[in-house]
């Protein structure tokens, strides 16, 4: 993520804000220290975002769930109806 200084982010706000609508969000520092994170509103949150693995432990798939309805495909694969 691209960082600036504040003078910088002062000289070329416009500018800064266009890109950050746009989707390319970038850092405030001052003395080389990030301060602010500018974003788009329309921006997922981090806590919006799809998380893997949210649902462990919760669910259970069976142990033959790679083998489950092989009958039926072998039974249409092999021509019969």
């Amino acid at each position: 993520m691209r960082q600036v200084n504040i003078h910088e982010a002062k000289t070329h706000l416009s500018r800064l804000v266009e890109q950050a609508a746009a989707g390319e969000s970038f850092v405030i520092a001052k003395a080389g220290k990030p301060l602010v994170k500018v974003t788009a509103l329309a921006a997922p949150e981090a806590k919006a975002m799809r998380r893997t693995g949210f649902l462990a432990g919760e669910i259970a798939v069976p142990e033959d769930f790679d083998r489950m309805g092989a009958e039926t495909i072998e039974k249409m694969f092999g021509g019969e109806a």
